[in-house]
């Protein structure tokens, strides 16, 4: 038994992982500043990131997004996108540029007289996908990958909710 015991022990070592990550890291150093932190009738600068694609046509990243939205109470300000005491999300008025970029950098640093910064607060990841979801909103994503509203936010149940209906027998196709 005591042999046994000798041989399992060194099969328990802990795995050492690295609670950032490589990903995280590399978040942490990037700094994408993409317009001035005050509206004027200069467009914001046009700069790509190759993340925007992998979260924007993603409906994972989506629905998280939509999740997080709520999450982090952003319907406080934006209300479910159409406003209230922070700007509408879902009209094509876009103060600091619509872009995913742009809104990621609106999230990441913050705007003046409201908009707080979340750097450091929300992983980046978090970020990208609620910048992904913010944009959905106003229809600038790909309709395959957007999240559809919310039950409670429809006109009549959830599909899945309507009382079931059997299919009737006869009668002539059109």
């Amino acid at each position: 038994m005591l042999l046994l015991l000798a041989l399992a022990l060194p099969a328990c070592d802990r795995e050492a992982r690295d609670p950032k990550g490589e990903r995280a890291k590399a978040a942490e150093s990037e700094f994408v500043a993409l317009s001035t932190l005050s509206p004027g009738q200069a467009a914001p600068e046009a700069t790509k990131s190759a993340k925007g694609p992998e979260f924007e046509g993603n409906a994972y990243h989506l629905s998280e997004g939509k999740r997080l939205y709520a999450w982090f109470n952003c319907t406080g300000c934006h209300a479910n996108g159409g406003g209230g005491s922070g700007p509408a999300l879902m009209d094509d008025k876009w103060i600091y540029g619509g872009r995913i970029e742009n809104i990621v950098s609106t999230i990441r640093e913050g705007r003046p007289n409201g908009m707080p910064s979340f750097r450091g607060k929300i992983p980046d990841d978090q970020i990208w996908e609620l910048a992904a979801y913010v944009r959905s909103l106003s229809g600038n994503v790909s309709k395959t990958a957007a999240p559809s509203r919310n039950d409670d936010m429809s006109a009549h149940p959830a599909e899945n909710a309507l009382p079931a209906s059997p299919p009737i027998m006869g009668g002539k196709s059109p």
